[in-house]
């Protein structure tokens, strides 16, 4: 993936040489990154080894129906949240019965963000071995930029929560 930085295609090669070494498979459910994620997944050769499914989930309806996130979630926290992407990471490995999920939900601009989630807010969710990690980042740059740096983000970061680079 060129338009990946050379860290970032690094991780992706490791954790595709994991993943395929360990027969694990992983699974997202993407909001702002509308499949940016599976995108860069799926550039690697031999990835239908590894990734098993993605869903985009950028309206709050897809969020409940495709992935599981309660209504009563989304009117409390919102889309953008720690606990909307923790959902959403459940219920996109329970779908499909992948072992590894990852959620992106996020507000990339150039407008509706807020001063509580100011455009370039994005959450992300991880779950692995039934465990649920998050993380909350805050990216600067327009639409492309903030769009490319949580799909880099999400590639390093699930690279790092798991026994890769040990």
């Amino acid at each position: 993936m060129r338009y990946l930085k050379e860290n970032t295609q690094t991780a992706l090669a490791q954790l595709a040489t994991y993943l395929t070494m360990h027969n694990l498979t992983i699974s997202c459910a993407e909001s702002c990154t509308g499949g940016g994620l599976a995108y860069a997944f799926t550039s690697l050769p031999g990835s239908s080894i590894w990734f098993k499914h993605s869903v985009v989930t950028y309206s709050n309806e897809a969020k409940q129906i495709m992935v599981g996130v309660t209504d009563t979630t989304l009117k409390q926290y919102g889309a953008v949240s720690e606990q909307t992407v923790a959902e959403m990471a459940h219920g996109v490995v329970h779908q499909v019965g992948a072992n590894i999920g990852i959620s992106i939900s996020g507000i990339a601009g150039p407008d509706g963000g807020s001063a509580e989630k100011p455009v370039g807010t994005v959450w992300f969710g991880f779950v692995l071995n039934g465990i649920s990690h998050t993380r909350k980042m805050y990216f600067v740059g327009d639409r492309e930029a903030v769009r490319l740096q949580a799909i880099e983000y999400a590639i390093e970061q699930i690279v790092e929560l798991l026994p890769i680079r040990n």
